[in-house]
């Protein structure tokens, strides 16, 4: 829910400093039956190599603890994908990507270093929200999906297809989360 609540500030600060959208990435697609697949496609992929390939490298745990309650029970999971769409997909992506890229740009400037140093930082600052609920392997993943989310930012200035991907992503989690699939996921090419 934090991601919901920074967004809410930002929305106030968008309106009060008459920020254009545009420059918080929200350009209309060319075609959005494309950037939705993208998101869509990017979102289920990035899910299934971080659980089967880099967590397990990293020596994650199978389960995520912290949201297993969801295992099983339609009633939170239905609670969890609303929130993981408004305040993961949205908020974050809005705050991360969207704000820290236009106000970051501003001071650094909009070269390659600069935004690679943009990519950093907010990907630091992403990963970093995520050890107060999800401990050490929340800030891993975090980091990694930072990463891949702030260069697809930084290379288009566009949000959709970030946004799309984490509010997927994060859904891809609650879906194997739900069906209790984490350990066969976790453990599909490292036994």
């Amino acid at each position: 829910m934090t991601g919901l609540v920074v967004a809410v500030f930002v929305l106030v600060w968008v309106q009060l400093s008459r920020t254009p959208w545009r420059e918080l990435g929200f350009v209309r697609p060319k075609s959005w039956f494309v950037t939705v697949a993208a998101g869509v496609a990017l979102g289920v992929a990035l899910k299934l190599v971080m659980k089967a390939v880099v967590m397990p490298l990293l020596g994650a745990d199978p389960v995520n603890h912290v949201y297993h309650y969801v295992a099983g029970n339609p009633v939170a999971l239905a609670g969890m994908a609303l929130i993981v769409i408004v305040s993961g997909g949205f908020g974050e992506e809005f705050v991360y990507r969207g704000f820290l890229f236009e106000r970051l740009g501003k001071l650094l400037g909009h070269g390659v270093p600069a935004k690679v140093f943009t990519v950093l930082i907010t990907t630091a600052l992403f990963a970093a929200l995520h050890f107060f609920d999800q401990g050490a392997a929340g800030v891993e993943q975090a980091a990694f999906t930072g990463l891949v989310f702030g260069s697809i930012f930084a290379m288009t200035g566009k949000i959709w297809i970030p946004m799309i991907a984490h509010a997927v992503f994060d859904l891809t989690a609650l879906v194997i989360i739900y069906w209790n699939l984490e350990p066969n996921v976790a453990h599909f090419i490292f036994k």
